[in-house]
């Protein structure tokens, strides 16, 4: 199941596909009991798929078996084991992936000539996704992070490793040889090597960059200057040898602490745009900011979710969900709208905005 979205990623998602494109989204849950009931919702819901595209009369019946079979595919797939808070399934001639998300979905089955990409992106707006590279003489592993978690990132030729001639890393350690190592040529090739492969992923994923490592190899990536210059330094030795949980332990501290000071700077600029008359609150408001492109920076509580449906196209009223015409992920729509013209998008904690009704937005003009 793929996690990870990356810019490159996106536009091949949203580019045109031969009819029928189908999106298939399920809520989805973490743990028991609620689990064993995703796996009947699953099947449920692509069967609902498999029934819409029976009873479509522009759908051929070569292409009907070509998708159902990739429907099948993507099922076949799915481990709930692993499952987070919302599951997407996309199914063309042809393809098939399967998404899992730290975002919830509404349960929905859309055909079109292209994916339904908008859960997607505001789930990894949500995520506030950064990279945690951990160095070392020998080895140099990538970590994709988010609020929650670190995993290991195998991309771009991560992880990097190095033979060494009776090289015994831990032995150095503890007779105070480590920095030498250090200053070795061939470390510093090693090092120059990982930075040269870490502007790579930046140039096509950008994200915060977090770097562990020892003292001394922190100094050396500074004085090589590359894409790493600009990382938060953390000095901790020993885990690009180390599990994700060591990497997480070492690295939560500092993304709360940045998490938090966010979530001031955020509130600070809602109070001066409240002030300058150039804010929006509330989901109708901030909608209808939002398809003008008048937002610059947009919040959202973390779990805030609302049902509407519209009211002569100007207006959005609330709905109760599986109402005609009800928009049970209105938010996850804004949410991309303001990304797709260029504005600044924060999911701050629940409460955060509890005056402005869980959505703000600070307006350009």
């Amino acid at each position: 199941m793929e996690h990870a979205l990356s810019p490159t990623t996106l536009i091949e998602l949203r580019r045109p596909r031969p009819y029928p494109a189908v999106s298939v989204l399920t809520p989805t849950h973490r743990r028991e009991p609620y689990r064993a009931q995703d796996q009947v919702r699953l099947r449920n819901v692509v069967a609902e798929a498999k029934k819409q595209l029976e009873a479509d009369p522009s759908v051929t019946r070569e292409r009907r078996v070509d998708v159902e079979r990739q429907l099948d595919q993507a099922l076949a797939e799915v481990d709930l084991t692993y499952a987070e808070d919302g599951l997407v399934i996309f199914a063309a001639p042809g393809e098939h992936q399967v998404w899992s998300l730290a975002r919830t979905v509404p349960e929905r089955v859309v055909l079109s000539d292209t994916f339904l990409t908008r859960n997607l992106v505001s789930a990894e707006a949500a995520e506030r996704p950064f990279w945690v590279l951990s160095v070392s003489p020998d080895r140099v592993t990538l970590w994709t992070g988010s609020p929650d978690r670190v995993t290991e990132a195998r991309i771009g030729g991560f992880p990097l490793t190095r033979r060494f001639d009776n090289f015994d890393a831990e032995r150095q350690e503890r007779i105070g040889d480590m920095p030498s190592t250090f200053r070795d040529e061939g470390t510093r090739h090693f090092l120059k090597d990982a930075d040269s492969a870490m502007s790579a992923i930046l140039r096509d994923n950008p994200r915060p960059l977090y770097i562990t490592g020892e003292q001394a190899a922190l100094s050396l990536l500074d004085e090589i200057g590359g894409a790493t210059k600009d990382a938060v330094h953390v000095p901790h030795g020993g885990l690009a040898h180390g599990t994700h949980e060591a990497v997480w332990q070492a690295i939560r501290p500092l993304v709360t602490a940045e998490d938090l000071r966010n979530t001031v700077a955020v509130a600070r600029e809602l109070e001066a745009a409240r002030g300058r008359k150039a804010f929006a609150a509330g989901v109708d408001e901030v909608w209808r900011s939002a398809r003008e492109g008048r937002i610059r920076l947009l919040a959202v509580e973390e779990n805030y979710r609302v049902t509407v449906r519209g009211e002569g196209g100007d207006h959005l009223i609330p709905a109760e969900s599986g109402e005609l015409d009800a928009r049970e992920d209105i938010v996850d729509e804004i949410v991309e709208q303001c990304l797709e013209t260029g504005a600044e998008v924060r999911f701050v904690p629940d409460g955060t905005l509890s005056d402005s009704q869980g959505i703000a937005g600070v307006l350009r003009y």
